[in-house]
């Protein structure tokens, strides 16, 4: 069976469930609520599922929190937990929080039935009928899952046909089809999903990929196609082992290979992915499709060219749709194009020759590992064709000091248009107290103090305490016109503070520019 086109496929997040069962990942009940809404409100995402019954009093309180907003958002429907055949114990624990759905783990292949459970077949059934009636009795919808689905259909398919069987003799939404261990390809994906949904064409099935072997996503779209109505996915692919389907690339590939659609708002997933690697603590790698900070850079100065002349390396995956923008790298590779387009950005106009001097200069820099950034031109300019410095804002003096079990103290003295401003302030470490000072002064100097988004510090690798360290920080600043843009400045030094205070007094001077 394969997919009509242009049909709304249904999109269920498991980012705070099975998302969370990520090592050294867990969210406090705000950041859930936080994250849950976004979800919900912003990316339009159709389904949550935030927690697994009767887990900890912590989720309890998180369930509390999601779901009282919930009400009042008109949304509890949307929200949905893992749940066991225990009979009553999950659909009474659902019930005192207020989630009016639960996702049933039942065993889906006869191995985890008989070894795991140590129960027959015909046992376990009987387990599913009193749970999903106790369910219904209370007033709780169900899902279904069948763990280890794939090795159940592969292994033994009478019993997988025989459950859901049973299944449909009950009150079940929707029947969940996990690949558990991450063990199908896109073949094998399609070749079961069809034979299920062919049998079972009225039946609104699920399908749950792992990515084990880095076939997530492409999992996902085969099931599609096979006709499975609704997808699993976590943000940023999050999950146990190598984690799930990423929802950006699910929703971006699906959308552009298969002609389905979807009712997830494209242009927030980089928002959303941006705030779950941030409570979650898990970087993500630079070059991740849709999200990666490199996805939208061009490097090699033919591409350079060629967008210039004709957008010759544009693609269906083009920056704006997700709301980003393109770069282009300045490195070794770079070619003129490159740096006209990052001239262009900065509106700074050179002749061919002063152009020639500063693509030499990147060049070098590039062979020595250092990283040129669009922001840094304008210093690097003047830095190569000796013209002063003229920055309206500097930094004229600043001393931290930082003692154990006290607070860091920082004094600062600035000057702007003529003027200097000084300010004495503490903080949780030197670079804290440093732009608790600042930001005094730059109130006192009527200018704006953008918000810190990232900071990241690196070292040459086998560089010892006496190495150069490099400060790379992003902002988020609003321009003029209101919009609100994320600008990345940075500063190297043999001191870790003053090389993120170079980065900082940098992105002060951009922002006033």
């Amino acid at each position: 069976m394969k997919t009509e086109n242009n049909i709304t496929i249904e999109i269920m997040d498991t980012t705070l469930r099975d998302g969370e069962q990520m090592q050294n990942v867990s969210y406090p009940p705000e950041e859930k609520l936080n994250i849950s809404k976004m979800l919900l409100t912003e990316v339009k995402v159709d389904r949550l599922e935030v927690t697994s019954a009767r887990v900890s009093e912590g989720e309890k309180q998180s369930m509390l929190k999601m779901l009282d907003w919930a009400k009042e958002a008109n949304l509890v429907d949307r929200f949905e937990i893992l749940s066991f055949v225990d009979k009553n114990k999950s659909v009474d624990w659902a019930k005192s929080v207020g989630v009016k759905r639960v996702n049933l783990l039942t065993k889906g292949s006869c191995k985890h039935c008989t070894a795991q459970l140590k129960k027959t077949p015909a046992q376990h059934a009987q387990d599913i009928r009193e749970t999903i009636h106790y369910a219904a009795d209370n007033g709780i919808e169900v899902n279904v899952y069948l763990e280890d689905f794939s090795n159940g259909i592969k292994t033994s398919p009478d019993y997988v046909y025989n459950l859901i069987d049973v299944l449909l003799t009950l009150p079940v939404k929707r029947i969940l089809l996990p690949d558990t261990l991450g063990i199908l390809n896109p073949f094998d994906t399609y070749h079961y999903v069809s034979m299920i949904v062919n049998k079972y064409p009225e039946v609104h099935f699920d399908f749950h990929s792992h990515n084990d072997y880095g076939l997530g996503t492409a999992n996902a779209m085969a099931a599609i196609k096979a006709g499975a109505k609704g997808i699993h996915v976590t943000v940023n692919g999050m999950g146990e082992r190598a984690g799930n389907a990423p929802l950006d690339e699910v929703v971006v590939s699906s959308k552009d290979f298969l002609s389905v659609n979807f009712n997830v708002d494209e242009k927030k997933l980089h928002k959303i992915s941006t705030y779950v690697e941030m409570f979650s603590g898990q970087r993500m790698a630079n070059n991740k499709p849709i999200y990666g900070k490199n996805v939208f850079t061009q490097t090699a100065g033919i591409h350079a060219d060629g967008d210039k002349k004709g957008n010759l390396y544009s693609s269906q995956l083009v920056p704006e749709r997700f709301d980003r923008k393109r770069k282009y790298a300045l490195g070794k590779l770079s070619g003129k194009a490159n740096l006209e387009m990052s001239l262009k950005e900065l509106s700074i106009e050179l002749t061919e020759d002063e152009k020639n001097i500063l693509l030499q200069k990147i060049v070098e820099l590039g062979d020595k590992k250092e990283v040129v950034t669009t922001e840094d031109l304008p210093y690097l300019i003047s830095d190569i064709f000796e013209t002063p410095q003229d920055i309206p804002f500097k930094l004229l003096h600043c001393s931290i000091n930082s003692t154990y079990e006290l607070k860091s103290v920082a004094a600062v003295k600035c000057a702007y248009q003529g003027k200097t401003r000084d300010a004495y302030a503490h903080g949780d470490g030197g670079y804290d107290a440093f732009m608790n000072a600042l930001g005094e002064i730059l109130t006192q100097f009527h200018l704006p103090v953008p918000q810190l988004l990232d900071y990241v510090v690196t070292i040459p690798p086998g560089g010892k305490t006496d190495a150069l360290v490099q400060a790379a920080i992003s902002w988020q600043v609003k321009q003029k016109n209101g919009e609100k843009h994320t600008i990345t400045t940075r500063g190297v030094n043999s001191d870790q503070n003053m090389a993120a205070i170079e980065a900082t007094v940098k992105m002060i001077n951009l922002v006033i520019a």
